[in-house]
């Protein structure tokens, strides 16, 4: 069923919308959509901090818009009593805009890696500094040696600091061409010297 908003830029209008987003989310439904964007492209400007919900959602929306976008359809809203919402206005946000979202969860995953191998790298420090009974004997250091050599001849040396992480890249609606928006991921600059290297592999989930 269609949401209507009237005349929403002024302060009877954006109380009508704050009170509306009280119990909601979203315009319409359980997650963001073409609606979302509708009311959002027709507000003149951020809605002040005095309209608490229609403030925390003009933000979240904004910031969807910059990283992921929005592709549900929705129910449909009309607004009264302001300029027509063009096509443009709930289109896809661009290029530019897509490259550099990807660039930024790319230096995510990087630091993430970054973190884990520290936190790892740690772990291992301290469990070779504990000592349960305290200083070992002259037997005992040589026995520990060797079981230690005996160890390191019968495996593999471990290799460490390695992780594989699956990027999934989800299209902004159905008509977006697949291949043209690997070819904009893989086209993401990363230095050798971060350890980062695409897999030359991917699949297309319909």
């Amino acid at each position: 069923m269609a949401v209507a908003f009237h005349d929403i830029n002024s302060a009877a209008g954006l109380k009508k919308l704050d009170q509306y987003l009280l119990t909601r989310s979203y315009i319409t439904g359980y997650q963001a959509s073409k609606d979302d964007i509708t009311v959002h492209a027709a507000l003149s400007k951020p809605p002040s901090s005095e309209y608490v919900n229609a403030s925390r959602w003009y933000n979240h929306i904004a910031a969807l818009l910059r990283i992921s976008g929005v592709s549900e359809e929705g129910c449909g809203v009309t607004i009264e009593g302001c300029a027509p919402i063009t096509g443009e206005a709930v289109a896809t946000p661009p290029a530019a805009d897509s490259k550099a979202s990807i660039q930024f969860l790319f230096y995510w995953l990087l630091f993430l890696i970054w973190y884990n191998t520290q936190a790892s790298a740690a772990e291992d420090d301290d469990d070779s500094d504990v000592d349960l009974f305290g200083e070992e004997t002259e037997e005992e250091k040589k026995a520990a040696e060797e079981r230690a050599a005996a160890v390191k001849a019968s495996t593999k040396k471990k290799e460490s600091g390695k992780s594989s992480v699956l990027l999934d890249v989800k299209p902004w609606d159905d008509e977006t061409d697949m291949k043209k928006l690997e070819e904009a991921v893989r086209s993401v600059e990363i230095l050798q010297s971060h350890g980062i290297q695409l897999s030359t592999q991917s699949r297309i989930i319909p």
